[in-house]
C-alpha cells in the first residue's frame, strides 16, 4: 500500500469510527434494581407498597424515558446528562429522566438496619443543624411542608461544603444547581399511601431510623 493509499485508508477508517460514535445510541441509563429484597424495609414500609413503588411507578418512568430517547442522542448519555440537558426545556424529557434519577437515588438512601452518621459526616450534620436530632427534625418538618408532590432532600453546598435541606415539587431535583444531592425522601403519595393513607408525618418519622447513613456518607465525601 503507497502513501496515498494509506492516508486514504485511514481516513475513511477515521469517518467510520467516528460516525459509529455519533450513531451509537445504545442505552445506558437502568432502573436501579432494589439494594435489599422487596420485604426488607417492613415494617417501615410493606412488600406491598415496596413493589408496586418500585415495578409500578419507579419502572414507569424508566421505560416511558426509554421510549423518549430510544434512537437519539440522549439514549448515549448518561443520566444525570439527561437531567441536567433537559432541565431547561422541561416536558417528558425532563420529568421522566429526573424521576428515574430520584427513584434511584432514594431507594439507595434506605437501609434495612437502623444507623446513625458518624466521622466528618456527623460534624457536618451537628455544624448546619446543631445536632444529630436537629437534623431529623427539620428534615422531617421540611418534607412534610412540601406542598404536594415532590422531595425532600439533604445536599452539599458544592463551593461551601456546607449542608443544608431543601424540598423540590414534582420531578424537580438538585442536579445542576450547585449542590450535591446527599439523601432524598419521596414524598409523592404513592411513595406512601398504600401503608399510610395520608399520614404523611407518620412516613417520615418511621423513615429516619432507615437511612442508609454509609451510602450519604459516600455522597458526602
Amino acid at each position: 500500500m503507497n502513501r496515498r493509499d494509506f492516508i486514504t485508508s485511514a481516513g475513511a477508517m477515521a469517518i467510520g469510527m467516528t460516525m459509529m460514535q455519533h450513531n451509537d445510541t445504545t442505552i445506558r441509563f437502568e432502573q436501579t434494581p432494589l439494594p435489599y429484597r422487596s420485604d426488607a424495609l417492613v415494617p417501615f414500609l410493606s412488600e406491598k407498597q415496596v413493589l408496586t413503588h418500585y415495578e409500578k411507578h419507579h419502572a414507569a418512568y424508566f421505560h416511558t424515558l426509554q421510549g423518549l430517547v430510544t434512537g437519539k442522542p440522549e439514549a448515549a448519555q448518561p443520566l444525570e446528562e439527561i437531567v441536567i440537558g433537559s432541565r431547561t426545556q422541561g416536558g417528558p424529557l425532563f420529568n421522566n429522566a429526573a424521576q428515574l434519577w430520584n427513584h434511584n437515588f432514594f431507594w439507595r438512601g434506605l437501609s434495612p438496619h437502623d444507623g446513625i452518621p458518624r466521622g466528618e459526616l456527623l460534624a457536618a450534620i451537628r455544624n448546619a443543624f446543631g445536632s444529630f436530632e436537629g437534623f431529623g427534625k427539620q428534615f422531617q418538618e421540611a418534607a412534610l411542608k412540601q406542598f404536594g408532590s415532590g422531595w425532600g432532600w439533604l445536599v452539599k453546598d458544592a463551593s461551601s461544603g456546607r449542608l443544608s435541606i431543601e424540598t423540590t415539587s414534582n420531578a424537580e431535583n438538585p442536579l445542576g444547581t450547585g449542590k450535591i444531592p446527599l439523601l432524598t425522601v419521596d414524598v409523592w403519595e404513592h411513595s406512601y399511601y398504600i401503608d399510610y393513607l395520608n399520614r404523611r408525618a407518620d412516613y417520615l418519622e418511621a423513615m429516619l431510623p432507615k437511612i442508609n447513613w454509609d451510602f450519604v456518607a459516600a455522597q458526602f465525601s
